[in-house]
């Protein structure tokens, strides 16, 4: 990008242009980004958290159907693909997160990990930003954190997490779209399998960590058939999930952009189905979201799973004390 082309970018398209280059594979290119802000302020008074946090800007997990490839087109991106393959940490992000904590007003607001981008994604073996994150978090008292994950390096991080639940409240969702590997792969070519992300679900509440399993998106005609979403659930409960929620797929315009082709390409026949779905909405049918409702309503029943992290969660070692129960609204878009 020349220098006058730098000179018209501003805020966060201009940290983007400046970022330093860090390491290049084949696939991804990662950054570090100056961060003037880590806690982002979730302004829907529906949602189960105050604040957010993603330590990275894009998402090489590459899931299909991610909608949150638009935030990438705030940086000067439009080609949605760069969203997985120009990653970006977030410098000093352990130094700026204290520094917001240090301000009365910011103190025992429920904090939300992953709700655009995966904390635990390839960069965090290499560049430890959320870890770094769950320190600070580990030194202050009456935390409630939430974290969503596909990844089963979350694991790692068990230590750090029971010291923020001796003095605060934790839950981990693990997101499973699908347990037929072969499907899951399609779909989410990055992530771990289904079975090392229902290990994790067992690893954690093994450690006394409360967590269950999040079936979003639900996708038309690929994951929706009732003999699927009861195969997670038995899955789920199996490896001692405490709670399932579900929501419906909807596609933002650049997640459209790399889904529809995709569809095209691996499922020619559900071709015409999609665009007739999606053509003039985001959001699919409100029928189908009812359907979607009652299928998971019964089959949580059947299996004895929570719709939430249940208040008073037990844990096995340390003692927790009471978790917030809160429904779970649509996704959340980072700001």
């Amino acid at each position: 990008m020349s220098s006058c082309q730098d000179s018209e970018l501003v805020g966060i398209a201009r940290l983007a242009a400046a970022s330093a280059r860090l390491v290049e594979k084949k696939q991804a290119i990662y950054f570090e980004m100056e961060a003037k802000s880590i806690l982002n302020h979730c302004s829907n008074p529906a949602m189960p958290f105050y604040w957010t946090i993603n330590p990275y800007r894009g998402c090489e997990l590459a899931c299909r159907y991610c909608y949150a490839r638009y935030t990438h087109e705030y940086m000067g991106m439009e080609d949605s693909q760069e969203f997985e393959r120009k990653i970006y940490s977030k410098k000093d992000a352990a130094h700026v997160l204290d520094a917001e904590l240090s301000s009365a007003k910011l103190r025992n607001k429920p904090i939300a990990f992953g709700t655009a981008t995966d904390p635990y994604q390839p960069a965090e073996r290499r560049f430890f930003t959320t870890r770094s994150l769950l320190e600070v978090l580990a030194m202050r008292r009456g935390v409630s954190l939430s974290i969503t994950t596909k990844s089963d390096l979350v694991v790692r991080d068990s230590d750090l997490l029971k010291e923020i639940q001796k003095h605060g409240s934790v839950h981990v969702n693990i997101s499973i779209t699908t347990v037929k590997p072969r499907l899951a792969r399609q779909l989410e070519p990055k992530a771990p399998t289904p079975k090392r992300r229902l290990a994790a679900v067992r690893a954690l509440v093994e450690q006394g960590i409360p967590a269950g399993v999040f079936v979003m998106p639900v996708i038309p005609l690929l994951t929706d058939d009732a003999e699927g979403l009861n195969e997670i659930a038995k899955q789920a409960k199996a490896a001692r999930a405490g709670y399932l929620a579900a929501r419906p797929l909807f596609l933002m315009p650049s997640a459209k952009k790399v889904f529809l082709p995709f569809i095209e390409e691996k499922f020619p026949k559900l071709r015409d189905s999609y665009r007739r779905l999606f053509a003039s909405s985001a959001y699919l049918p409100q029928a189908y979201g009812a359907r979607i409702r009652m299928q998971i309503d019964a089959i949580r029943v059947k299996h004895n799973l929570a719709s939430r992290p249940p208040e008073g969660f037990a844990a096995v070692h340390p003692p927790a004390p009471q978790q917030t129960a809160f429904a779970f609204p649509a996704e959340v878009l980072e700001q």
